[in-house]
């Protein structure tokens, strides 16, 4: 099986590939019956060498076409390669035929496994096909009724070797799909952490900035405080979707119950929260980073949709609330940012719930492990 790599460069093989060799060459032992018999012809010595040579340059392709087919990621390369090889096997097995009789269709059997395997499944199935009719013509019209175990071992070794074959495709087209959705989820995790950080990020610049706006005739210094505050919180947007887009992005329980406390004491919403380094310390370590991005996403929304006086945060070991007394969202369709939490909260094994806040007034996020 392959791996995908930068455009250009051959693709990565796993430890599996690289070693898939060795269940090709580990018959070979079966060799050894033509061996036998090449010993036992009747012909002078040179010929008997001749024919132990051949046996033995067949096993040392055999062996070589299937280590170049694990090792190389150039499958091209190798499908050529493989062709030349599987036909130099052909015809040595040819070669010694004539003096070895039955014993060379021992030899047929390697030259199934090896088509199977290094070549394509539609072309590997036709030789295979092919070489068991040989082998089956052969038995009956030579007679020689122990060839029959050869046959059986052929379409054997032919449908084990299709049926790993079909592992495979089945392995590659489950990889493929999984690379594919690793890729969505990556996308999707980007966006959705694009969106709580520009959400959050613009909605705190956003009242500062009609803050600001009302102060520069009143107070220009506090104007001025605002906007260099403004900048500071572009500086910040701009570092966090970088660090968000490289994958680096971890939002921490503390700093975002610091940084809900600014914001909604810009937005004039009286804030009514825990101490950071209590909440934190109380808090299971497993949860903080989700609880962190769920309470920058509902603090958001409570500043930029609303219009509360109120915004309370309570924390547990394994809980968070947030509660405000504003309009309430009965009725409103559920925005991308709720739907961000809905997914955080679920692939980390918890539940959300909403519901309107105390007395029917305002909205109450709960999240629950």
């Amino acid at each position: 099986m392959t791996g995908e790599t930068e455009p250009g460069r051959p693709p990565l093989r796993s430890p599996g590939d690289r070693f898939s060799w060795v269940m090709g060459v580990c018959w070979l032992v079966f060799l050894g019956f033509p061996v036998s018999a090449a010993l036992q012809v009747d012909a002078p010595p040179v010929v008997r060498a001749l024919l132990v040579l051949d046996i033995v340059a067949f096993a040392g392709l055999y062996t070589a076409g299937f280590v170049l087919w694990s090792v190389w990621a150039n499958r091209a390369a190798d499908l050529r390669l493989s062709r030349l090889l599987l036909a130099a096997l052909i015809v040595l097995a040819a070669a010694s035929a004539p003096a070895l009789g039955g014993e060379a269709l021992t030899m047929v059997t390697f030259l199934i496994a090896f088509g199977m395997a290094t070549l394509p499944v539609r072309e590997g199935r036709t030789l295979a096909a092919g070489w068991i009719a040989l082998t089956v013509a052969v038995v009956m019209f030579g007679g020689d009724s122990g060839g029959w175990i050869i046959v059986v071992i052929n379409i054997g070794v032919a449908l084990l070797t299709g049926f790993i074959r079909w592992l495979e495709e089945n392995e590659d087209a489950h990889q493929s799909v999984r690379r594919e959705l690793d890729v969505l989820a990556e996308r999707e995790r980007v966006a959705r952490d694009v969106h709580d950080v520009l959400g959050h990020s613009l909605t705190v610049v956003t009242v500062k900035a009609e803050l600001a706006e009302r102060l520069v005739d009143l107070d220009p210094a506090a104007a001025k405080q605002e906007l260099a505050q403004i900048r500071s919180l572009s500086r910040e947007a701009l570092a966090e979707i970088r660090a968000t887009v490289s994958g680096l992005r971890v939002a921490r329980l503390g700093d975002e119950l610091e940084a809900a406390r600014a914001a909604l004491a810009g937005a004039d919403i009286t804030a009514d929260l825990p101490d950071s380094d209590t909440a934190v310390a109380a808090t299971d370590p497993r949860y903080r980073i989700v609880l962190a991005w769920v309470l920058r996403e509902a603090v958001t929304n409570v500043v930029r949709h609303s219009h509360a006086t109120l915004c309370r945060v309570r924390l547990t070991a394994t809980s968070l609330t947030v509660t405000d007394d504003g309009t309430g969202c009965a009725g409103a369709a559920e925005s991308n940012g709720l739907r961000g939490i809905r997914e955080r909260v679920g692939a980390a094994g918890g539940s959300v719930r909403f519901a309107p806040g105390p007395d029917g007034r305002g909205t109450t996020l709960e999240v629950h492990w």
